[in-house]
């Protein structure tokens, strides 16, 4: 059997395909796995990483805004497009295979496009409730059409073949255990406080902390391990000017990215992130207490909708970014980190939460799907 995944540009849409692929060569070891990605982007890194043949095709999205720089780049992206659609099927015709699977962002667009075109069965997962833009363009030849959320359904314009799955999570995350996550990682029975703002960063919310993370590294009370993200190198910085010291405070682990979320989200006692789909899959799985920080700036506002689901089932605690300041975070954290009985509420209602079966459901349709291809 060969899979090839297309999608990419946030860990979002990067690591349900991880996940899927893990759990295809743990049912078929013998099974062939390619990924296709967009040269630059962050795929480039996790997917060898984990251990799959990658190969990049070179696209960018359209500018909305119009102006005459927006037009410039538009043009450029017209021509990305075009030569991504020649790439793409070059890739397919050398790799050769049974299925094509969309997990999303814009370089899913020519690969999958390029793959019906060439009469290979392909299948899309969306794992928000608001749909992206490619999702929707590339539901109208896909297969399958799998949901994370039955309320996906409704925006997508056609009576597609949908399938609600859940979202994928990766082996790893389902399966860490907490005591053992701390020792890989040398913690102790301090609170272990997990902070991170996505894999490009939040600066409201690296400004939040920096101030409890400073006054943890004078007062030691908790232990805390933070990914502040691509565009927030300034972060470790700005601890220094608070006068951190990262080399001596050992009870901190300040990062770019956590290439260990398994190991590290297994080993917090709370986690402090926004509120994306994959995150939240990972967080109810593994049962986690959390404060979510929903990000304004993404379609229909999805990601308040997305904490609110934790927030009134009490698995979770919500700060608006319009609301948030480091004295409103810091009280927050105090408070739950100082409430034994609240942090196992929240962590038994999150677990509850949890679709633990995922890939499990998501490999059934691929072998549906390749079946039935080959019968027609």
């Amino acid at each position: 059997m060969k899979i090839l995944f297309a999608g990419g540009g946030t860990a979002g849409h990067i690591n349900p395909a991880l996940a899927i692929a893990d759990y295809v060569v743990r049912r078929q070891p013998d099974a062939k796995i390619l990924f296709v990605g967009n040269k630059g982007g962050m795929e480039e890194r996790l997917v060898p990483q984990a251990g799959f043949d990658f190969k990049t095709i070179s696209v960018q999205g359209f500018k909305r805004k119009i102006s005459f720089s927006g037009i410039k780049e538009n043009i450029v992206t017209v021509r990305k497009a075009i030569s991504a659609g020649k790439e793409s099927k070059k890739i397919i015709k050398e790799f050769g295979p049974d299925i094509c699977v969309g997990t999303g962002g814009y370089v899913s667009g020519p690969v999958l496009r390029a793959a019906a075109q060439l009469g290979i069965p392909t299948i899309i997962h969306e794992q928000n409730a608001f749909p992206g833009v490619t999702n929707k363009m590339l539901a109208k030849n896909a297969k399958r059409v799998m949901l994370a959320m039955p309320a996906a359904r409704e925006h997508f314009k056609g009576n597609y073949n949908f399938v609600e799955t859940g979202n994928p999570v990766r082996y790893e995350v389902l399966n860490e255990e907490k005591q053992d996550a701390r020792k890989k990682l040398g913690l102790d029975s301090r609170p272990v406080i997990l902070s991170f703002g996505g894999s490009l960063g939040a600066r409201k919310i690296n400004e939040s902390l920096a101030d409890i993370i400073a006054r943890s590294a004078k007062d030691g009370k908790y232990q805390h391990i933070h990914a502040y993200g691509q565009y927030s190198k300034w972060f470790p910085g700005m601890l220094e000017d608070k006068g951190v010291d990262l080399s001596q405070a050992k009870n901190l682990d300040i990062r770019e990215y956590i290439n260990d979320m398994p190991v590290c989200l297994a080993a917090a006692d709370l986690v402090i992130a926004r509120a994306g789909a994959i995150t939240l899959s990972e967080i109810e799985v593994q049962g986690k207490p959390s404060i979510l920080i929903p990000s304004p700036n993404v379609a229909e506002n999805h990601q308040y909708h997305n904490a609110m689901s934790l927030v009134n089932r009490e698995a979770a605690a919500i700060i608006e970014e319009k609301d948030l300041t480091p004295e409103v975070l810091t009280e927050l954290i105090d408070s739950l980190a100082g409430d034994p009985e609240k942090l196992r509420v929240y962590s038994e209602n999150a677990a509850a939460m949890g679709v633990r079966d995922s890939t499990k459901r998501i490999y059934s349709v691929i072998i549906d799907v390749i079946a039935s291809s080959k019968t027609s």
